[in-house]
């Protein structure tokens, strides 16, 4: 390949009538004028049919903005310090001359497309802001500025919007590469004071992809491994395997050049290249011969090898380097670009159609609606949670279980349940307050209602709690189900959560009062069949009799502190000596023992109570509640349904969006599937 002496390793064949598949020719509106430049010997011209075709491709990927889908494109990033050569560098190679000025000339990122072509007249023309403007060699420059201050303004402020020059001229190598602006670290002329950092994010924005070419553009006359430009490329690319240095101003520093770039302190994987870019007046053909004499003729420069000095030595390695991308990444370009559009389909396709008359929307209402109710049924009756795998928090079923265990255990282990705690004090004190003109030893039955009811208005907040708490859950729920199913309707959506949320506190307030009727219920009497009420009873009765003795023996020595008692444990009794009728503190006990052995029966009934209670609500709320929603948004005279039929701007831009970008990608896979078909790769990599 030229003067590179090095053989490729793979080849790549192309069928010759691939002529139909460049970019068309911008119109131009008056006659060009062959530039000086034009006559000029080429710099690369056996390499350049080779790859054509594929760099057509990945232009034309660029130029419908693919990457804007997430789709990353092999790209050569031309990144320097400022004043490092960078314009140099690139006129070099594009015959062409390209804005200078002190500080920052270039404000945005300049994609520069060289397209070799024999015609005798060179074609050039700047796209930008969807424009394509036909530019006059001689006016490059001014041209690019103009574009410049259109893009980011005419101060000194940069930008990430890029600008597109396209130059087509006869021997020119075929390479697309991305300019950017120099990095500087201290702001001048009217800069803004972030300017570093701006220009950085631009940088690292470009360079990080694996996709992308980083070429550096090193000044002979600085110590590289200070660089800016090699610390921000070092960062993404490590090691340098996709690093390719060019250096500069080799005549200004040229003792030990060749020690430097062979003992490559920086890691520049893909190489060096120095160069003697054009000075002054002199014309492009008359620099390269410059060039040459220099590295032949200088002391210093003549030890460098020549496989790595000159322009056409870069330009060669640039178009070598850009086919290996884009051999290596091609394929997988092509894998993203139908992943891509596979899934943009099929986003597209589950969103609704626009609704353009009543009957459609209130088909396709009914139809939500319904989906909705099945979703609720799963989720809060069912136990079904395929719709939310991993969101737990909506598995109805099982969070109604945790709060009725939460329930459960709050009931049991409230100071209402203490078995043990001042023991008979409040059943005494019940009967003293129960005393009546009737026979002896009876024990009245309003002592152990009173007793009971007081027991039972202190944790009559729990089950009142509990409820409140599983229609905060069911309305978080039903909110969550009706906005995922109504998403695409904005304004059905803000109307639907509104009558749900109604519905739901209507269903909460009655689902409180039947709440408080059942603690009412148990507070009016105290009654159950259940059999283990008299077996619980009369087993705690038979520790009555060693219960009194402990307590009122006539030996004052023996008398203990405590007594243990199966089922409670060891209860402090001293305070009960003071009580010398026995026979008070015998009834106190059997009621005592009453209050137990009913309160564990109350306890276990009003959780299944609660739990009865909440399944049958829910049930309702499923299957025939949520009707009251669709009567709410139809509305009395039936027009609520007309709020289907206006799309909130988000779905509209949403569906906009995945329209163009499914024509981008479907352009995309069209164009690489036309390459592709003239293009046989026997081998993907080349030396």
């Amino acid at each position: 390949m030229g003067s590179n002496d090095e053989d490729d390793s793979g080849s790549i064949v192309v069928i010759n009538d691939y002529e139909d598949s460049q970019p068309a020719t911008p119109p131009m509106e008056q006659p060009m004028v062959v530039g000086a430049a034009a006559a000029q010997a080429p710099i690369i011209s056996s390499y350049n049919d080779k790859i054509r075709p594929l760099l057509d491709v990945i232009d034309r990927l660029r130029l419908l903005n693919v990457m804007k889908e997430g789709i990353q494109l092999p790209t050569i990033v031309v990144v320097g310090d400022q004043s490092s050569g960078k314009s140099s560098v690139l006129e070099s190679l594009a015959g062409v001359n390209l804005p200078r000025s002190q500080g920052i000339c270039t404000r945005v990122p300049l994609i520069i497309r060289l397209q070799n072509h024999a015609r005798p007249r060179p074609e050039l023309y700047l796209e930008y802001n969807g424009k394509m403007v036909p530019v006059e060699e001689p006016q490059i420059a001014t041209a690019i500025n103009i574009a410049t201050d259109e893009v980011a303004g005419s101060g000194k402020s940069i930008s990430d919007i890029p600008l597109t020059l396209v130059v087509r001229k006869d021997g020119v190598p075929d390479l697309t590469m991305v300019d950017l602006p120099g990095i500087t670290r201290v702001p001048v002329h009217g800069q803004p004071d972030n300017i570093y950092e701006q220009i950085r994010d631009i940088i690292m924005q470009y360079i990080t992809p694996k996709e992308s070419i980083i070429l550096n553009v090193l000044s002979a006359t600085v110590d590289f491994s200070t660089c800016e430009s090699i610390r921000m490329s070092q960062q993404v690319d490590k090691n340098g395997e996709r690093t390719l240095a060019v250096v500069t101003k080799v005549d200004r520093a040229p003792e030990g050049l060749a020690d430097k770039v062979t003992a490559d302190d920086v890691n520049i994987g893909l190489g060096y290249v120095c160069v003697r870019n054009r000075i002054g007046d002199e014309s492009y053909e008359e620099a390269r011969k410059e060039e040459a004499r220099l590295f032949e003729t200088n002391a210093h420069l003549s030890c460098i090898d020549k496989s790595i000095v000159g322009v056409h030595v870069l330009a060669e390695k640039l178009v070598q380097i850009q086919a290996n991308a884009i051999a290596k990444c091609l394929p997988e370009i092509v894998k993203n670009i139908s992943a891509k559009l596979d899934a943009n389909v099929s986003e597209l396709e589950k969103m609704p159609k626009a609704l353009t008359s009543i009957a459609d929307a209130t088909q396709a209402m009914m139809r939500i609606i319904q989906a909705a109710k099945e979703s609720l049924k799963k989720l809060l009756w069912r136990g079904e949670f395929e719709e939310y795998p991993e969101d737990n928090t909506k598995h109805g079923t099982a969070r109604f279980v945790e709060m009725l265990n939460r329930f459960s255990d709050e009931l049991h282990n409230c100071e209402e349940s203490n078995l043990s705690k001042d023991f008979l004090t409040e059943e005494i004190k019940g009967l003293e307050e129960a005393k009546g003109i009737e026979l002896p030893n009876f024990l009245p039955s309003e002592a152990f209602l009173r007793i009971f009811r007081r027991k039972v208005e202190r944790i009559s907040y729990l089950p009142i709690k509990f409820t409140e708490k599983c229609w905060d859950y069911i309305d978080n729920v039903v909110l969550s189900v009706l906005t995922r199913h109504l998403e695409m309707y904005y304004h059905l959506k803000v109307s639907a959560k509104g009558a749900a949320h109604n519905l739901v506190q209507k269903l909460r307030e009655q689902s409180i009062n039947r709440v408080k009727e059942i603690v009412e219920m148990e507070k009016l009497t105290a009654y159950t069949c259940n059999p283990d009420y008299m077996m619980e009873w009369n087993e705690l009765m038979k520790q009555q009799e060693h219960f009194i003795n402990q307590i009122s023996g006539t030996n004052m020595c023996l008398r203990p502190c405590s007594v243990n008692l199966e089922g409670f444990g060891e209860i402090q009794v001293e305070h009960l000596r003071q009580h010398s009728n026995v026979s008070i503190l015998q009834q106190a006990f059997g009621l005592k023992m009453r209050m137990v052995a009913y309160w564990k029966i109350f306890k276990v009934r009003l959780v299944d109570s609660m739990a009865l209670h909440l399944q049958y609500r829910v049930h309702n709320l499923v299957y025939n509640d949520t009707d009251e929603i669709v009567k709410e948004l139809m509305g009395p005279d039936g027009h609520g349904i007309e709020m289907m039929l206006v799309e909130s701007p988000a779905v509209v831009a949403k569906r906009e969006k995945l329209k163009n970008s499914i024509k981008v990608l479907k352009e995309s896979k069209d164009s690489v599937a036309k390459i592709m078909d003239r293009i046989v790769v026997y081998d993907a990599y080349l030396v």
